[in-house]
């Protein structure tokens, strides 16, 4: 299969060489994945996706690409989000984040948002998810209370995405001042990076033979919009 992955910031620090046969972009925007398509993929690995500046990748060219037969596959971020949307209509989701959103453990994109670095600097991330402070907060052994971890949680919820790392969590919680040092060191040692977690099992997964896709039992509607978009693209 002809494979392109959307990702950037969850794949950051990931060995890209066992994955050397897909084709990589960054993260997608609205148009991307019809791209793809005309582009001639057939398999598509959504992970991240653009937002804010720029319009997200549609649900719409999504439908269409499960319309023309191709494979679209979810996990991460943006990725779990639409996997969970679409799930309905064929797109297959991969991993916990994935799962959380789709039973509804989970509701708000805001989970999975950070702020990261350009491409030239490929993506890295430079605040935290709030998938991964929960994953950390669940590491065993960590020597916190009850009512610390609830604390920090709390603390994690409270801030803007695009301000979230170890420090400002720990600054706002309620550490003791003496502590607050080797609190935010004792979580950066142990950050459980649950975002790059699924990511890599959805590479995985897309290195393994493709099975039989779903049934579609839909017919893909073109709308005034999604014929604006594609002729934006020509």
């Amino acid at each position: 299969m002809k494979t392109v992955i959307f990702a950037g910031p969850s794949i950051f620090g990931v060995d890209m060489s066992r994955y050397a046969k897909f084709s990589l972009s960054g993260p997608a925007a609205a148009g991307d994945i019809l791209a793809a398509v005309r582009d001639g993929f057939t398999a598509i690995g959504l992970i991240d996706g653009l937002y804010g500046d720029t319009t997200a990748v549609w649900h719409k060219e999504i439908l269409y690409a499960l319309s023309e037969g191709v494979h679209v596959v979810g996990a991460a971020s943006m990725g779990a989000l639409r996997a969970a949307e679409c799930a309905a209509f064929g797109m297959e989701g991969i991993g916990a984040i994935f799962e959380d959103y789709l039973s509804g453990r989970r509701v708000s994109d805001a989970d999975v948002a950070i702020a990261h670095a350009p491409a030239e600097l490929a993506y890295q991330p430079v605040s935290l998810a709030l998938v991964d402070v929960e994953a950390t907060l669940d590491v065993p052994n960590l020597p916190f209370s009850l009512s610390q971890r609830q604390s920090l949680l709390g603390s994690a919820r409270s801030l803007h995405f695009s301000r979230r790392s170890w420090r400002m969590i720990v600054t706002a919680a309620d550490i003791a001042d003496e502590e607050r040092g080797s609190t935010t060191a004792l979580l950066a040692q142990h950050h459980r990076q649950a975002k790059r977690e699924d990511a890599v099992r959805l590479l995985d997964h897309l290195l393994l033979p493709a099975g039989d896709l779903a049934d579609r039992r839909w017919t893909f509607q073109r709308t005034g919009f999604f014929s604006r978009l594609e002729e934006r693209l020509r």
